[in-house]
């Protein structure tokens, strides 16, 4: 799947308002063992949102090995929460039917 439409992140973003924040990013940082929980809240989720505790500041400076590491997309960075979608492999396990 390419970069998400506006269309698309827009509806990823009503899906994903009630969702509660599922990882944290604590003193430690990014490291291979929270993207690797996130690759795996992915699986089950198709939808994770990802709370900065500590690095808030440098939060921005992390986006991009987050996505590349976890194989997913943005959809939204609100404050300290950073929302993550990857489409399920499997056509009927997918929660999230996103508008083309």
């Amino acid at each position: 799947m390419e970069t998400l439409s506006s269309k698309q992140k827009k509806y990823l973003k009503s899906k994903a308002h009630p969702l509660k924040a599922v990882i944290q990013i604590g003193k430690a940082g990014v490291t291979e063992q929270s993207i690797q929980s996130i690759d795996t809240a992915l699986n089950s989720h198709e939808m994770v949102k990802v709370k900065f505790i500590a690095y808030k500041e440098e939060k921005e400076r992390f986006l991009d090995e987050i996505i590349e590491g976890s194989k997913s997309q943005f959809v939204s960075l609100i404050g300290h929460v950073l929302t993550l979608y990857r489409e399920h492999e499997e056509v009927e396990k997918r929660k999230y039917t996103v508008p083309e």
